[in-house]
This record gives structure tokens, C-alpha cells and sequence, in this order.
């Protein structure tokens, strides 16, 4: 978080206000976000969620554009005015999309933007892939990821902002896709350049994780996929399936961090029960 912060504490070109949500942590987090880098904080006596927490910030937020940075993530000075050039330069641009790199290996894509499969499922533009300078064009993309993005306060107030009942994973997807169906545009700078720490809230190996983010890909699926989409889901589903596996021989994927045959077993129980929990939250919904 520190390291976070402080990157914000560099910013040129742009005037801005920070807020921290502090999701109930113990660590003193909240305190050192108010007392050394002067945040707005929220305190939550819980972890309310990446949804929740990102909601309860926008709602307090003064400003004509919202900026969303995780705190595993570090900014370079130019990043906030790069997506807010980006971001004002037509009225139907609503959102803007960092060109983040993986914190490790800075040389290496985490995201430029989004892309999404037929069956629901989100993925990063470029990621994994070296950058060698083909991403550094200012161009239209879906979406951008949530870990670093800026959004237009215009658009929020007409679309809503994020759907709590995703939790976290796949919520940008969600709110990108809900922008892009209501007529709003997505651009990506190059120029907006973040460090990630990938897959640190809940690790890479983490079946929690790999549940939300199948029940959330059909949850998204299930609330904005036309028909002519929906009935093919399993289908699609099933080639994405097919690949990850392919990858998974070649120690790549997902399935590579759920090794032997109790790994594998642990990533099928975790996907059934996403489906059945986004099906039920569906059905609640319908109630």
C-alpha cells in the first residue's frame, strides 16, 4: 500500500484527491493512508469486497472522473493525467485503459485493455506477451482492467457503478461490458504505464479464486449475453476448457497452479459450485 500511495504522491499534470477504502484490515493500513500520504479513508469493519469498496469510494468522490488503482499496483507520474487526456478527448469516451505491466518483470504484458471469450470469461489484451513496443499506440479497446483504469462520473451515474454480487473478479467485465451495450467508448494510452503485482489477493492458487472467477464469468454471462450467445455457452465453455488444458502440458494457465490429480479434482469442485452459486444468485435476482 505504501509503495502504492506514494506512486500517487508523484502525479504531475493533474489535480486530484485520494480515497482509500481499507476492506477491515488489522495492520494499521488505514492509519498510515490518513496519517502519511493525507487519504480520505473508509473503514470497513469488514472485507466487504472489491465491488463494495470501490462503490463506497466513487460515491464520495468530488470529481468529474474516477480513477481506481489497487493497492498491489504503482504508477509511473504520468499515468493519471495520460488517462484523463485520454479519457476528455470526446464526450462518448467513457472510459481509459492503462498499459500495465507485470511488477516482476516489467518488460512483460499483464494488461492493455480487455478482451472476453463467447463463454463469458474475461481476459487481459496482451498478457503474458513481451512488450516490444506493439501495444504503444493510443487505440480503442472493450474495456479497461480494473486494477487501473479511469472512468468518466457521467457514465457511472447512468449506468451504475459496480454489482456487488460479483464480490471481485470478472466485476470489470461486468461494468465495461454494461458501458459499452449503453453506448460509451473505452481508449488506451500507452502512455498511462502501472506495475501490477499479479494474482495477490488471493494468490494464483487459490480455489477461492478460481470459484468466483468462474461464477462470476457466468453471472455476467446469464445477466447481459444475448440468447443467441447464452444457449451456446457450454459449448464455448467446453473449447475454452479443451485449451487450458493444452496449456496446462506446456506449464501454462491456470490448471499449471493445481498440480497432480488432487489439484485438478480441487479445480472441478471449484467451478461446479461457482455455477451453482451463479445460478442461484440469477434466480434471486429474478425473484
Amino acid at each position: 500500500m505504501r509503495a502504492c500511495l506514494g506512486s500517487l504522491a508523484l502525479q504531475t499534470g493533474v489535480a486530484f484527491e485520494t480515497i482509500v477504502v481499507d476492506n477491515g484490515s488489522t495492520d494499521g493500513s488505514a492509519e498510515a493512508a490518513e496519517r502519511e500520504f493525507g487519504a480520505r479513508v473508509i473503514r470497513n469493519q469488514e472485507n466487504r469486497g472489491f465491488c463494495a469498496a470501490n462503490n463506497q469510494g466513487i460515491a464520495i468522490a468530488r470529481g468529474d472522473f474516477i480513477a481506481l488503482l489497487n493497492n498491489d499496483a504503482e504508477a509511473s507520474p504520468a499515468w493519471l493525467a495520460s488517462l484523463y487526456r485520454a479519457c476528455s478527448r470526446a464526450e462518448d469516451v467513457g472510459m481509459a485503459a492503462s498499459k500495465v505491466l507485470v511488477w516482476e518483470e516489467p518488460r512483460r504484458i499483464d494488461k492493455v485493455g480487455h478482451l472476453i471469450f463467447p463463454d463469458g470469461q474475461n481476459r487481459g489484451r496482451g498478457s503474458g506477451v513481451w512488450d516490444e513496443g506493439q501495444f504503444d499506440r493510443e487505440e480503442e479497446v472493450l474495456w479497461p482492467d480494473g486494477c487501473a483504469a479511469l472512468y468518466r462520473k457521467e457514465m457511472l451515474d447512468q449506468i451504475g457503478g459496480f454489482d456487488e454480487d460479483f464480490f471481485a473478479y470478472g466485476d470489470d467485465a461486468e461494468l465495461g461490458l454494461r458501458a459499452r451495450i449503453a453506448g460509451w467508448k473505452c481508449i488506451y494510452t500507452p502512455d498511462a504505464v502501472v506495475r501490477h503485482h499479479r494474482g495477490s489477493t488471493l494468490g494464483k492458487d487459490s480455489v477461492r479464486r478460481l470459484g468466483l472467477i468462474e461464477r462470476n464469468r457466468v453471472l455476467l454471462a446469464l445477466k447481459l449475453f444475448p440468447w443467441s450467445l447464452l444457449w451456446l455457452n457450454p459449448l464455448y465453455f467446453g473449447i475454452r476448457v479443451i485449451a487450458s488444458i493444452a496449456a496446462a502440458g506446456r506449464g501454462a494457465g491456470d490448471t499449471a497452479h493445481f498440480p497432480g490429480i488432487r489439484g485438478k479434482w480441487s479445480m472441478a469442485r471449484a467451478i461446479v459450485l461457482g455455477d451453482l452459486q451463479a445460478f442461484r444468485l440469477s434466480l434471486r435476482e429474478v425473484a
